[in-house]
């Protein structure tokens, strides 16, 4: 019998695959549990209803959305290279088989009307990254007014890949976002 740390990453990778390809409503409790390899009781005494399971999975999301950002921004060398990796993370990102667009948007179109935990959670992750990249666009001496323009393009960039197909759109997000950085700092 495996332990319950593992069994709730078994379900919480399992949902996150499932929920994300088809979306949340789609997918019932069943698919999850021939997913996981883990009993349907097992999968209630971890999460008692499905909206817990969907909360876990968003937060398995922020923490893969903050380790690739972070890797990213991390392998960059210079301040401003730093603001240009988030774009870098999305043009890998967007040419995975398995993109499907923002989860959190699309968690957010499906569920948020009925839900507000995760409503409240998808707006927590965005604000999350907002002020993330407040403090790349500070670390490179640039003016605040900046770090929304350069988060929405990131955001847009995201449901309009998803859209078109087009994994190429980062790259233009990219060239748009350095014509930003130089503008607001002058070079």
């Amino acid at each position: 019998m495996i332990d319950e740390e593992t069994a709730r990453e078994r379900v919480v990778d399992a949902a996150d695959r499932l929920f994300y390809a088809r979306g949340v409503q789609a997918v019932g409790m069943d698919a999850v549990r021939t997913a996981a390899g883990v009993s349907l009781k097992r999968i209630y005494a971890l999460f008692p209803a499905k909206d817990d399971l969907v909360l876990a999975v968003l937060r398995h999301r922020t923490n893969q959305w903050n380790l690739g950002i972070g890797a990213a921004v991390a392998a960059a060398r210079t301040p401003r290279g730093k603001v240009l990796a988030v774009f870098d993370f999305l043009a890998e990102w967007f040419r995975e088989d398995s993109f499907r667009g923002c989860a959190f948007i699309n968690f957010f179109g499906e569920l948020a009307g009925g839900n507000a935990g995760v409503a409240e959670a998808v707006r927590a992750q965005k604000t999350s990254f907002q002020r993330h990249v407040a403090e790349l666009v500070r670390a490179a001496g640039g003016p605040a007014y900046l770090a929304p323009q350069l988060a929405l393009l990131a955001e847009g960039a995201q449901t309009t890949a998803a859209i078109t197909g087009d994994p190429d759109t980062a790259a233009q997000a990219r060239a748009a976002a350095d014509t930003l950085i130089r503008c607001a700092l002058g070079t």
